[in-house]
């Protein structure tokens, strides 16, 4: 089996075990569990905090008004949704979308870390300060958006941290459009970087 198929392999045996998860409260609401959606072998994964109500309807990340706003700033800087892996904290939506609790994501962080595991991307990317706190806890959105952090990580001595605010923050708070698009104008360099380095 080649290295595609085993992760091919391996994500889908998880993908399958999120389905069925019940080790949380959230699974009791739940219509679909989101598991993620995108490439196997991507060179960046998207981190969200949580499914919304289209979300927990298709059983998919990031589909709706938020997910619009995300995949058109992906098409900015000349990417498609299936050249990235986009997931979130939580897997099931919180009741009427509201924040995470920490013994929710708790229960989540297993997948997430074996989703990051398989993939083993250059570059994450966090969406929000829910998935920024999971790797760089202690910090300020408002600080730190847009500015690169290595961390040992999950899967390797240097991982690649990378927070954004939430697609859906630019939504209720126009002017954050503009931050968004330039902190993900950043990515392409920042790729290249990280292909240098390594």
């Amino acid at each position: 089996m080649n290295l595609m198929d085993e992760r091919t392999e391996k994500m889908r045996q998880l993908e399958e075990r999120v389905r069925g998860c019940g080790d949380c409260g959230l699974c009791a609401g739940r219509t679909k569990a989101v598991p993620g959606d995108g490439s196997y072998s991507a060179e960046i994964v998207f981190i969200g905090e949580g499914p919304g109500r289209d979300e927990d309807l298709q059983g998919k990340p990031f589909v709706g008004a938020a997910g619009k706003f995300l995949t058109e700033m992906l098409a900015d800087i000349g990417l498609k949704r299936e050249d990235v892996y986009i997931t979130n904290v939580v897997k099931c939506r919180p009741p009427n979308n509201r924040d995470p609790l920490p013994e929710e994501a708790e229960a989540c962080f297993k997948y997430l870390d074996e989703q990051l595991k398989i993939i083993r991307p250059k570059l994450i990317v966090t969406l929000g300060r829910h998935s920024m706190a999971r790797f760089l806890p202690g910090l300020r959105i408002s600080e730190v958006h847009g500015q690169a952090k290595r961390v040992s990580g999950i899967f390797s001595e240097k991982q690649v941290i990378f927070p954004l605010y939430h697609p859906a923050a630019a939504l209720y708070n126009g002017s954050l459009r503009g931050t968004l698009l330039a902190d993900m104008r950043k990515l392409p360099l920042l790729l290249k970087k990280i292909g240098e380095s390594n």
